[in-house]
């Protein structure tokens, strides 16, 4: 006799959305949206700029522990940590070793764009929030509580663990520190079959191309001197703007898009001084890493070009120059027939959206590089102002994107088993 057919996506999704534990879950958002704000308001007040996000990360493990997460720690490099771990007979795991289980992974970065010393007085306006980093990522870390907070307090049966990572290193120079940590290092890294991101506000878009992007630290260094008794010692300030000139003389492709900037540049202590040292900041992005390679070597030779041709006439006191990276973002693309996008149109389907798909730079570069299902997408409501002092996040319509999260990781959890993983030990 022939088997049953099985179910597609769209049935699938509405066979767990018809469950009464997943309406209970999908009730207990509805319901909490104040304690779902009010969460969101303590976490901004703590400051948690790159490389000092342990504050912020202390507040998060309290709040996990009191969700009753499994397992709840702050691993080595500072991530928050925590589990709900599925039920066993529900996967088809059955006899599999806890190391060897899949898990899909929830996660969203705790760092924020804005020095230690910002004045962080979250302001709340009904259902406006204002604060530096209230969007971005005080809606993620938010939107990852309640979605633990709604699942564990209906109970819902999970086919499979659902790991939460509240993880740190996202921004700027953090370089996805965090996410890096848990793919290459940490127990997880041969367990996790598909990584949902929360970051920011939204529920129609999704990034499924992550942008590629590599970050350069370069430096030029020589003797300084007086203006006037010093005249004609190298000017590292000079020797460095003929460099950028010469980079920025490049043609870069429209497709596959590639952009370039210099974010600072430093040097000198006085008008009337020669300095001893320029520094400046590049930052490449592409969708294709080929782009990024090629970049980088013309970074190199605009700069060797130009410290040549200044120490050419220069007496023995030359100058020096020195390129570090200071970030490194893979590029990749999921499949258009990812099994995580087609749950996620499923998802969409059953609750009459359409999602744009668009290219971004977030932590979800990591896993999809590594031939992971992983995407990052807003955790609804809305937001404006990101990245400056007058951000903003609005939970009007919050609870349709929670449930929209909800039931896209039901899906990922059922077919954990089947989706590929990073490589077993």
């Amino acid at each position: 006799m022939p088997s049953p057919p099985a179910l597609s996506a769209f049935s699938r999704i509405g066979r767990w959305a018809s469950l009464r534990p997943v309406h209970e879950a999908f009730q207990w958002i509805h319901l909490h949206e104040t304690q779902i704000m009010r969460w969101q308001a303590q976490m901004v007040a703590i400051p948690a700029p790159p490389f000092s996000e342990g504050p912020r990360a202390a507040w998060i493990l309290e709040r996990f522990r009191e969700l009753g997460l499994a397992d709840s720690h702050i691993d080595e490099i500072g991530n928050v940590m925590g589990m709900i771990p599925g039920v066993r007979d529900l996967g088809g795991e059955g006899g599999m070793a806890d190391a060897l289980r899949p898990c899909i992974l929830l996660s969203a970065h705790i760092d924020t764009v804005f020095p230690a010393e910002t004045i962080l007085e979250p302001t709340l306006d009904g259902t406006r929030l204002q604060a530096p980093g209230a969007c971005d990522n005080g809606a993620g870390v938010a939107g990852l509580l309640a979605i633990a907070a709604a699942l564990r307090n209906a109970s819902v049966p999970l086919p499979c663990d659902l790991l939460f990572a509240a993880n740190v290193g996202e921004e700027g120079e953090g370089d996805l520190r965090g996410i890096r940590h848990l793919y290459q290092q940490s127990i997880y890294k041969t367990r996790i079959a598909g990584n949902v991101v929360l970051d920011g506000a939204g529920h129609e878009l999704v990034v499924a191309q992550a942008l590629g992007s590599r970050r350069f630290l370069v430096s030029i260094r020589g003797p300084g001197g007086h203006s006037w008794t010093d005249a004609g010692t190298p000017n590292p300030i000079i020797v460095l703007a003929s460099a950028i000139a010469g980079i920025s003389a490049l043609v870069l492709p429209t497709e596959p898009r590639t952009t370039m900037n210099v974010g600072t540049i430093e040097g000198g202590t006085s008008v009337n001084s020669i300095p001893e040292r320029a520094v400046a900041r590049f930052d490449f992005r592409s969708t294709d890493p080929a782009q990024l390679i090629r970049l980088e070597v013309e970074l190199h030779r605009a700069v060797e070009d130009a410290v040549i041709e200044a120490n050419r006439s220069a007496s023995s006191r030359a100058l020096q120059f020195a390129i570090n990276t200071i970030g490194d973002r893979p590029a990749a693309r999921l499949p258009a027939d990812a099994a995580i996008l087609e749950s996620l149109r499923a998802v969409d389907r059953h609750l009459k959206l359409r999602t744009e798909i668009r290219v971004g730079s977030t932590d979800a570069n990591v896993p999809m590089a590594m031939g992971i299902d992983a995407i990052s997408m807003g955790a609804g409501g809305d937001g404006g102002g990101v990245h400056t002092r007058a951000e903003w996040y609005d939970s009007a319509n919050r609870e349709l994107g929670l449930r929209r999260i909800l039931l896209l990781l039901l899906a990922l959890l059922e077919n954990a088993g089947d989706l590929p993983r990073g490589p077993r030990p």
